[in-house]
This record gives C-alpha cells, sequence and structure tokens, in this order.
C-alpha cells in the first residue's frame, strides 16, 4: 500500500508539472464574449472591438493630386494592406439610408440559413417606398429576400427579413445596434432594418463613412451576402409559395467599373445620394463610401480611380 501510493503521488506530481510547462509555453489568449443571442450561433466569439477597424488610420500619402468630390463624406479603404486611402469627413454622423441593410444582411446572414422560408406578413407586404413587390402570405427563401434587399432596396424585403429574425422590427434593430458594438462602432446606430425615414419624427438612425466601411468589410466575409452585392441580374422564377419577380442592380458600377462588385446604394431627403462600393483591381480591395453626394457614381469612381492609382494600377 506505501508503495502504491508512493507511485500515484509520483506520476501526479509529474502530470502537474507537463501541465505547467505546456501552459508556461503556449500561454492562452482570451476573446470577449459576444452580447448577441445564443442563436447568433455563426459569431459567438468576437477577436475584440478593434479587430474589425483599420490598423493605420493615417491616409497615404502621394504626389497624386487628391480629388476634390461634393460628397458631405467620403472614405476608401484598402483591404488588403490594411491602409485608408481617402478620407473626407470619415467620422462625421450622417444619416445613411438604405446603407443600413448592410446590417440587416449580416443580422440575418448570422441567425438563419440562406435557405430558412420565410413567410410574408401583411406588415412587410404593405412597406413602402422602395419595394422588391412581395406579397402577403407568400413563402420566399432568406436568399431570395437578400436578393430584393440589395438590388431593389426592397422595404418591404427588410421587413419581412426582420420579423422573421426577431419577430418585430425593434427587436431586430436592437440586434443590428448590438451587432455595431460588437465591431466596436461608437457613430453607428439604427432605428429600424430598412433606413425609411419617420415622417413625422425625422431620420434617427446615422453612421459614418469610417463605419460602414468597417460594416462593409465584415459583411464581405459572408459568403452569401459577397455573391448577392455582385449581382447584376436575377430572377426568382414562380412557384407555388410566389409570384415571379425580376431584379436588376442599376445603380451600382457592376457594369461600368472594371473590377466592381456591389454592394450598395441609398437614398432619402435628409441623407441624399449615398453609395458603398466593393472593387478589386491589381490584388487590391477597396470599399468606397460616399455620403450625400450630388453625383455618387462619377465620384465614386474618381476616387476608386484615384485609389487605385496610388498602387500605381490603371483599371
Amino acid at each position: 500500500m506505501i508503495l502504491k501510493s508512493f507511485f500515484t503521488a509520483f506520476f501526479a506530481a509529474l502530470f502537474i508539472a507537463a501541465i505547467l510547462v505546456i501552459r508556461g509555453n503556449n500561454p492562452v489568449t482570451t476573446t470577449i464574449a459576444s452580447p448577441l443571442p445564443d442563436y447568433l450561433v455563426n459569431t459567438p466569439l468576437v477577436q475584440g472591438l478593434d479587430f474589425w477597424k483599420p490598423k493605420s488610420t493615417n491616409v497615404l500619402q502621394s504626389v497624386i493630386t487628391k480629388p476634390q468630390v461634393s460628397a458631405k463624406a467620403a472614405f476608401v479603404y484598402d483591404i488588403s494592406t490594411d491602409t485608408v486611402l481617402y478620407d473626407k469627413n470619415g467620422k462625421e454622423r450622417l444619416p445613411v439610408a438604405s446603407l443600413v441593410k448592410v446590417m440587416t444582411a449580416i443580422v440575418a446572414l448570422e441567425s438563419k440559413s440562406p435557405i430558412t422560408l420565410v413567410r410574408v406578413s401583411p406588415n412587410a407586404a404593405s412597406t413602402g417606398e422602395n419595394r422588391m413587390g412581395i406579397s402577403a402570405g407568400e413563402r420566399y427563401t432568406l436568399e431570395e429576400l437578400l436578393y430584393g434587399l440589395v438590388l431593389h432596396s426592397g422595404n418591404d424585403a427588410a421587413v419581412a427579413i426582420a420579423e422573421s429574425v426577431a419577430v418585430t422590427q425593434q427587436d431586430f434593430t436592437n440586434l443590428m445596434n448590438q451587432k455595431a458594438k460588437i465591431l466596436g462602432l461608437t457613430d453607428t446606430h439604427f432605428a429600424n432594418p430598412s433606413g425609411l425615414e419617420d415622417e413625422e419624427q425625422g431620420a434617427q438612425e446615422y453612421s459614418t463613412a469610417y463605419d460602414l466601411a468597417i460594416i462593409t468589410k465584415h459583411a464581405l466575409t459572408l459568403p452569401t451576402f459577397a455573391k448577392v452585392a455582385a449581382t447584376v441580374e436575377y430572377e426568382i422564377p414562380y412557384s407555388e409559395d410566389h409570384k415571379y419577380l425580376y431584379f436588376f442592380n442599376q445603380t451600382n458600377l457592376l457594369t461600368s467599373y472594371p473590377g466592381v462588385k456591389g454592394v450598395k446604394t441609398g437614398y432619402t431627403p435628409a441623407a441624399g445620394l449615398c453609395l458603398i462600393t466593393y472593387s478589386e483591381n491589381g490584388g487590391h480591395k477597396l470599399i468606397g463610401v460616399v455620403l450625400n453626394s450630388e453625383s455618387r457614381r462619377e465620384e465614386m469612381k474618381v476616387l476608386l480611380s484615384y485609389s487605385f492609382a496610388l498602387f500605381g494600377i490603371t483599371p
């Protein structure tokens, strides 16, 4: 018995020593738990509040003349080199209209599978302004609704998506704001999933060109969103669940600027003409944002060309 106790104590000491050596050579890292509900299973942990932000906020300097644009705010960010290429009032809080739908898509795709069937409520079907064209009682997959959300900027699609994830628009909007905090954003607030202004209270949502670039960087890591955003035209065939629908993405630069792969447009009287564009050329991946522009498409082209030129690239 004495010999058995000796060997038991001896091997236990060896085991503890081994654990200490392993821990000494492999420091334990920590993560921050997400405040999102448990059903957002795709992002249970985050890397930290600064993970998605550009590592350097210094704008790349060059002898190339910096263009002047009418937009109240403009920001161009190169994902590939983690470099800010252009910044005009990038951190000024402004209304952003339907650009909020990028976050709507993020929360939806991190909550539900793209093949999830969503039944359209009378409330969603009656939502006005830009419409996808869905009717009460119809059923669409989440992915089909995302095409209507992004290509047609459908407010009806935004409400249908929100109700499928969180029952009420307000609960879904709370998730959007929680996600913004997870991404480390301090100058963004969402009032609803569509960006549609309240006629009585005016625009309640706001963001910045800088924050929207970070939101878009995250959205592009979701394969379904990246695919939808890069689509020029899309058909939803007729089925027993719903009518036939056709979408064409006219406003973004998918067919008029080399390397562009979407992302989203927006307009309300308060926000003006807004645009987020993602483009790849010469190994560089740029996200451009313009807010309240007099000519969002032409100014985005100018900003992209200037930014690629900083690397000696002519698309």
